[in-house]
């Protein structure tokens, strides 16, 4: 009910403007400027052009419709140029992670409607917190790269800017139901009004989605809603938008190591109980990730005339969950040395029964982020035939509370449940402003300038888990010009050339393992792009070159969240190629491929205690090629059957060139098939899809960690530097298969 409440007086917001004739759509070559539609007047200013100097894919809802049967937003993006996903769960549902060249998650930007998702502090981003969202999302655009300046922290691997479904003109209810592996199950409800009254229009998704997930108890539990109230008139449009997610997932982030890997491939030791002689008993059935993310948008969009164009965005996101453990004693003072059993960690004095001193228990804790997230964004935009500028401008304030709470413990004294053995608090506020143009210079040839300025204020203050004092007081101003020409070759092609800077500012994680320094980057980029009626195609060269790069190390924390250090100067360069081809009237080819060079230029690392520089060395999780591929066979317009594949180079996950550190290449295949038709009754249109993933039953790894350490005591007076590694199994052949009810 506090839903609807809501839906209803952020409706009441809307009012009407005096009212203009539409402008008609006309079909434009690529050097033209098309009317500034109202569905596009709030990315306008973000999202690129064709004739943007910028390397950028687009994906709409269509293009992912048939395999959207439960997996994430990563996984349904995998054979996009460039880009590897990989699953905690090892199955697409649960936590999933995607990496564009060679950049993790933290370095690619996400923008929902223009307004960033991203967590402020550690900077990635969490789509199980948003479960079945592809399923109101209307597009998606993929810039790789540094790409145009965007609200939010600063992309240096990529920006991903989603647009969540627009007005539907017809009203429609449907229904969607799949099941697939690992007991997957996953039910859609979807609804909406059509236009009211020329206007008004209402519309909503309720998602469940159940999963056990491929390694064991690796189960998903997650429920999904979205609700959107919109008016629209030729000048105007506002929507008020909720939506959210609330995930449980038991915990798959530890990995298993080379040994298991072979022996047992899906084994789980989140949750392991052990006696006092070490003999695994069982394990913690509540050992899970609980979290609660809800979204509240206002987007209001106005066309002035037929050149001018303003949006306005407010944003609240309330964000509270916690993650629950069991730490057991035994595995603690012999395996993991963590010390989360110690009273010193857990903050407790030490007691005696008799003559036995007490410091340490087994217990169960939760770990909790609390958190609220403002924003505010402006834009402005003139777009004639000649001359198109935007302006952009962003305010958001981030507070966070991270606190640990004692549930139980084994022999915990008189202390009382739910005792807060830590608590901190972070505050980021952020101011960013840029100003776009891009000027007609003559019949061929278009000139681009994007200047960006940032300016953030980052503050923590408390202590974190260990227990550790742990303060933060910085502020950064950030400076970010983007530059390029594009030439038309033809109505048909382009060829373009940009420079772009970035700069970041650490995130959480950095600064509790040390003291980081912001990141830099300069990123030429080269292109070309073809658009004729049976083939569309793109190529580009990229030189991106980085100074105190935050790169991967390898190595998690407690939570499986990437470790990051500062090197030097580092390189990418690399070339992508991408195309759709239609080889005939009933077959579709959509071929990619990328291959880079990924490089610290000069990297040192201390071996068996002394500082060795070990010169170029390749950049961690970065393949050197990376490949995919559809081929779709559609013989009539009810069916269609495509056949995708994916290659991923070898890469290391850390940056020494460790072969104990490498995960092998690996190449997969999918099949997806969909078949639909209009009965004549009470249905409109039926729809069935069906995904087998991996047809080949590939045992393959798309992620891991590394680490290294040194052994001082084993042979004293001597220092050896030992190596570890744990994988992530990713599933063999599965399936999934979906039905559709449009009414």
């Amino acid at each position: 009910m506090k839903i609807i409440r809501l839906c209803f007086l952020l409706t009441t917001l809307v009012f009407r403007v005096s009212a203009q004739e539409e402008l008609k759509k006309k079909e434009t070559p690529l050097d033209s400027f098309p009317t500034i539609s109202l569905q596009e007047v709030k990315l306008t200013g973000i999202r690129a052009k064709q004739n943007t100097p910028v390397t950028f894919t687009n994906v709409t809802q269509k293009d992912i419709a048939s395999r959207n049967l439960g997996q994430d937003i990563p996984i349904l993006l995998n054979y996009l140029p460039a880009v590897v996903t990989t699953s905690d769960a090892g199955a697409g549902i649960g936590y999933t992670g995607i990496r564009v060249r060679g950049s993790d998650a933290t370095r690619v930007n996400v923008t929902l409607n223009g307004i960033p998702y991203n967590d402020a502090e550690s900077q990635g981003t969490f789509w199980v917190n948003l479960p079945d969202f592809a399923s109101s999302i209307q597009q998606i655009q993929l810039q790789r790269g540094v790409g145009t300046s965007t609200n939010g922290s600063a992309a240096f691997g990529a920006s991903l800017n989603v647009e969540t479904s627009g007005v539907q003109q017809d009203a429609f209810t449907s229904l969607s139901s799949s099941i697939g592996s690992f007991n997957t199950l996953k039910n859609t409800f979807q609804f909406s009004s059509g236009v009211l009254n020329d206007n008004f229009s209402f519309s909503g998704r309720l998602s469940k989605i159940n999963s056990d997930g491929y390694i064991d108890r690796a189960a998903s539990n997650l429920d999904a809603y979205f609700f959107q109230a919109a008016f629209q008139d030729n000048n105007t449009l506002i929507k008020a938008l909720i939506f959210g997610g609330h995930e449980v997932t038991y915990q798959s982030w530890y990995g298993v190591d080379a040994q298991t890997l072979v022996t047992s491939r899906t084994y789980n030791p989140a949750g392991e109980i052990y006696d006092s002689s070490g003999n695994l008993t069982g394990f913690y059935d509540n050992q899970v990730d609980d979290y609660t993310q809800d979204h509240y948008q206002l987007h209001w969009d106005e066309k002035i005339n037929s050149i001018w164009s303003v949006s306005l965005g407010l944003n609240y996101t309330y964000g509270r969950g916690f993650y629950e453990e069991y730490n057991d004693l035994w595995q603690d003072q012999n395996i993991s040395f963590v010390g989360n059993t110690s009273f010193n960690y857990l903050q407790l004095d030490p007691y005696n029964i008799g003559e036995t001193s007490i410091e340490s228990s087994e217990n169960i804790s939760q770990k909790w982020l609390d958190n609220d997230y403002y924003v505010l964004t402006l834009g402005l935009n003139y777009e004639t035939s000649d001359l198109t500028m935007n302006f952009g401008g962003l305010y958001s304030r981030y507070i966070g509370d991270h606190f640990g709470n004692l549930l139980w413990a084994q022999t915990i004294g008189d202390t009382q449940p739910n005792h807060r053995f830590y608590e901190s608090q972070g505050i980021k506020t952020e101011g960013s402003f840029f100003a776009k143009a891009t000027q007609k210079l003559t019949s061929k040839l278009t000139g681009f300038l994007d200047l960006q300025f940032r300016g953030i204020d980052y503050n923590v203050d408390g202590t974190v888990s260990g227990p550790q004092d742990f303060s933060v007081d910085d502020q950064f101003a950030f400076f970010n010009p983007k530059a390029g020409l594009t030439f038309m070759l033809s109505q048909k092609q382009n060829l373009y050339f940009s420079y772009a800077k970035a700069q970041r500012e650490p995130n959480r994680t950095d600064y509790e393992n040390g003291s980081p320094k912001p990141e830099k980057l300069n990123d030429f980029e080269l292109g070309w792009r073809m658009k004729k009626e049976k083939i569309q195609a793109q190529a580009n060269l990229y030189w991106m070159e980085y100074q105190d790069q935050l790169v991967l190390t390898g190595a998690i924390d407690e939570v499986g969240a990437p470790i990051r250090q500062n090197v030097g100067k580092s390189r990418r360069v690399g070339i992508e190629i991408e195309a759709t081809i239609q080889l005939a009237d009933q077959w579709l080819f959509k071929p990619n491929l990328a291959v880079s060079s990924n490089q610290n230029l000069d990297f040192y690392f201390k071996r068996d205690g002394i500082l060795q520089s070990l010169g170029k060395t390749q950049l961690a999780y970065s393949p050197n090629i990376v490949g995919g591929n559809a081929l779709v066979y559609a013989p009539s317009t009810h069916f269609q059957v495509g056949l995708l594949s994916k290659y991923v180079g070898k890469q290391y996950m850390g940056n020494i060139n460790s072969e104990n550190s490498s995960l092998p290449s690996y190449f997969i295949s999918d099949i997806n098939a969909v078949f639909s038709w209009q009965p004549k009754k009470w249905v409109k249109e039926i729809q069935w899809s069906t995904t087998i993933n991996n047809i080949f039953n590939l045992k393959y790894l798309s992620n891991g960690y590394f680490y290294t350490y040194d052994d001082d005591w084993t042979s004293p007076g001597q220092t050896t530097t030992i190596e570890g590694a744990g994988y992530y199994p990713q599933a063999g052949l599965h399936f999934l298969s979906g039905l559709k009810l449009i009414f």
